[in-house]
């Protein structure tokens, strides 16, 4: 349930509905709002009929049920669509940031030559693996450490924010000292203990759909991170699993204007791992900026043939600098900026 407060209320009013609030056994979690601010009630043994006694506090609207599974995630929370901060660059606002990359972090050389080719074709933030949960347990696996380091020094060296996957909730210490944003594979959607940890952590988390996870069970996926007090939250369309075979995974471009009539957050498109060829990336990504994403984050290597992992479904540089051009276009078009 939420506590809608009057839009004079103060922080004295909102700390006082807090404190009764936390009496009655709820965890409660401010939502600043343009116009009006809640404060959203969270947690099984709170007492609802005492809840309720709350309109009558000072500052206190009204006192709303929410009907959906996911609390903190939904629109009855939060109306206006909320804006994720990553070092400057925005999502779920009208600017749509790209995120590039390898799919691999290969080694010093490489990344920092793919860092500087992506910022000068337009993508406002780098990407890159360092532990690559892989299908096969003999596919390369990434460089760790080594590799988030060479991340963060490519980072340093453009000025592009950084977001690599943690896949095990022991590394997100590790992670935590070199990336700007965390990153949590479709594989671990329902790695409670991952997300939870994440949660408690101050940095965005850009979480991906996982591969036959349904948009509700998306959205609750969510919660796990908000109810522990971090509000940063991207999410990421990645393509789910289907009868087709045609491509690597069936991209849901549907999910973008679902996810925004549930939820407030954010949400961007990843239509390399959804097509899992190059030749697909292109039109997929205009469908995304058509179809309202707030963003992309494509894959993105000198040399495809040669990647150790995913090259068959990463743009060169020259055809990454074509698509950017192009998707500019698109956004102009609907009113939104590159």
């Amino acid at each position: 349930m939420i506590v809608v407060m009057k839009m004079s209320a103060t922080k004295e009013e909102m700390d006082a509905v807090c404190k009764r609030a936390e009496e009655l056994g709820f965890t409660p979690h401010i939502i600043y709002g343009k116009e009006r601010n809640v404060i959203g009630l969270i947690g099984i043994m709170g007492n609802r009929e005492e809840a309720f006694m709350l309109e009558n506090y000072p500052g206190v609207d009204k006192v709303v049920p929410i009907s959906k599974p996911y609390k903190l995630a939904s629109k009855e929370v939060k109306a206006e669509p909320s804006i994720v901060d990553v070092k400057g660059v925005k999502f779920g606002g009208r600017d749509i940031p790209v995120i590039a990359g390898p799919c691999s972090i290969e080694g010093e050389k490489q990344i920092i030559m793919v860092a500087e080719q992506v910022k000068a074709a337009g993508a406002r933030m780098l990407r890159g693996g360092a532990f690559k949960p892989r299908t096969s347990p003999y596919s390369f696996q990434g460089l760790g450490e080594e590799g988030l380091k060479y991340l963060a020094k490519a980072g340093e060296i453009t000025g592009l924010p950084v977001v690599t996957e943690v896949v095990n909730p022991f590394d997100v210490e590790l992670v935590y000292k070199y990336t700007d944003m965390f990153q949590v594979g479709a594989r671990n959607i329902q790695n409670f203990a991952l997300l939870t940890q994440l949660g408690q952590t101050k940095k965005p988390v850009l979480l991906k759909r996982g591969m036959s996870t349904t948009i509700d069970e998306f959205l609750m996926a969510t919660e796990y991170i908000l109810s522990e007090g971090n509000r940063d939250v991207v999410l990421c369309e990645r393509g789910i699993r289907t009868f087709e075979t045609s491509t690597r995974n069936t991209l849901d471009i549907s999910a973008v204007p679902v996810v925004k009539t549930k939820s407030h957050l954010p949400i961007i498109i990843d239509p390399s791992h959804a097509a899992g060829h190059w030749t697909y990336v292109a039109p997929l990504s205009k469908a995304a900026i058509a179809v309202g994403a707030d963003g992309l984050i494509v894959e993105v290597h000198p040399d495809p043939e040669k990647a150790m992992s995913d090259g068959a479904q990463s743009l060169n540089p020259k055809q990454f600098i074509t698509l950017m051009g192009e998707l500019k276009a698109i956004a102009l078009a609907i009113g939104r900026y590159m």
